[in-house]
Formats: C-alpha cells, structure tokens, sequence
C-alpha cells in the first residue's frame, strides 16, 4: 500500500506515526506556527482593505463606511458589522448560496473577539448622538482555506482597521442633510491589536496553527485571542479537557504571537503612513 492511499485510509493511524515523532507531516514541529504575510490597502476602492495569508490559507478583509442611524439603546455609538465569507473557491467543502453555518460562526467569533478586546471604540463612530453615525460594513473574504480561518480573518481585519480614513461629515440637525468634506479625512483610532491563535488536540497531542486536515482529525478546538499581553476571548469546543498545564503553553504561545503580529502590523502601518 502506497503512501497516499494509506493516508486515506487510515488519517488518524498516518498523523499518529508523525506525532510520536514530534514532528507533523508538513514538517513542522507540533507547536510551530507557519509563516505570515499580510499586506495593506488591497483594495482601491474600499475605505480600507488588507490581506493576510497565514501558510496556505488568505483572507481579505475589505471594509465600507456608510451613514446611518444609530440603535436607540446607544444613541452615541456607531456600528461595526464583520461578515465572514467561505467562497467556493477557498475548498470544495463549499458551495455558492446564502453564508453556510460554518461562515456565521466564525462572523460572530470576529465581532466578539473584536468587541472583548475593545479593539474600536464605536464612540468615535458617532456623528450626531442619536442622529447619524458610521457604519463599518466589514467583509472578510476566504480565498484559500487550509486552515486556521479565525486567526487569519481577525489579522486581516486589525490590519485593515488601520488603513481606514473617514471623511468629515457635516450634519444639518434641521434639515438633516449631509455634506462629506473628503479633503478632510479622519483616520480610525485602533486602541489595540487583537491577536487569535488556535490549537488542537490530535491523537492526544496537542498541535499549534493547525491545517485543514489537522482540524478535521481534532478531539478538541481551542482559539485564544490576546491583546496588550494578556488574554481577551477564549473558546473552546470538544470533549477532551484541557489542563493547566496544556491552557498555560496555549496562552503563551498566544502572547508570543501577538508580540510578533503587533509588531509586524504597526511597522508595516507605519512605513505606508510615511
């Protein structure tokens, strides 16, 4: 029996011989992180843009600021709408149509890492309290998915934050019209940067940055998210419980990243500016 078909056959008992060598079988280490490249203002036409590919797996998050009313229950905050799309052309696992379920979850997992580590503060979005507001339209697009697509949408989407300027707007509380002075623009203040990781237990071990076939054979899902060094979101899904010991190497791990992922996108952010 070749290789490849043994793989197929037998994908736990393939991975399994891999790890009781502490090695993965795209010659990783278990706790080793793949390469990441993320670039800004990708697209032209949107208020700001970045993409980010982390190993094989690309998301580019284009965002879009429009006017609109603000929730009577915040009159003075503004919107921040992400929406995760898993195109068909990222994996054959997807189909064209309305956003699978898969998709909805990680749009929520966004907005709530987002929101925890109060990356934006949507009072900066107000215009007139209870008036007019802006509203961040952001659309995280999968183009390549081997994996990990959280963390690279929240990359993308923290990158792309700090490429959005919003024009002045002038508001007539009287006769409610609007004027856009786009000579004027006001960039978006990011308060901080909210890095994801993810792990996975495979076969009992635990495995970093996981691929698409990794998370496929996983027992246990764990994503955290870390902001100014300390830990902002936390999920976990599976059955196999986790110890102090295995939750502190995740953390660490995940600090460890975000020292390095800050620090890429605030040099890169700042190069652009300059």
């Amino acid at each position: 029996m070749d290789l490849k078909t043994f793989k197929l056959l037998h994908p736990v008992k393939y991975y399994k011989d891999y790890l009781e060598n502490n090695i993965r079988p795209d010659g990783r280490e278990l706790e080793e992180l793949r390469p990441l490249a993320i670039s800004f203002d990708v697209i032209k036409s949107a208020d700001g843009s970045a993409i980010v590919k982390v190993g094989n797996t690309t998301v580019v998050c284009g965002i879009k600021a429009e006017l609109a009313t603000p929730n009577a229950l915040a009159p003075g905050h503004g919107f921040l709408v992400p929406n995760v799309d898993l195109s068909p052309v990222s994996s054959p696992s997807y189909r064209p149509g309305p956003p699978c379920d898969e998709a909805q979850v990680y749009s929520q997992s966004v907005a709530d890492a987002i929101s925890n580590a109060r990356c934006i503060d949507l009072q900066q979005l107000c215009i007139s309290p209870g008036k007019l507001v802006w509203c961040l339209y952001c659309d995280l697009v999968c183009l390549d998915h081997d994996g990990c697509v959280l963390d690279a949408a929240i990359i993308a989407l923290v990158a792309a934050f700090h490429t959005v300027n919003l024009p002045t707007i002038q508001y007539n509380s009287d006769t409610e019209e609007t004027e856009a002075d786009t000579s004027r623009l006001l960039p978006l203040t990011v308060d901080c940067v909210p890095v994801t990781t993810s792990f996975v237990m495979v076969a009992g071990r635990l495995i970093a940055d996981p691929t698409t076939e990794e998370e496929k054979l996983a027992s246990t899902t764990l994503t955290v998210t870390v902001s100014d060094g300390k830990m902002s979101f936390f999920n976990q899904s599976g059955g196999d419980p986790m110890d102090s010991r295995t939750l502190k190497k995740c953390t660490d791990s995940a600090i460890k990243r975000e020292r390095s992922v800050k620090k890429m996108i605030l040099t890169m952010q700042r190069k652009s500016s300059s």
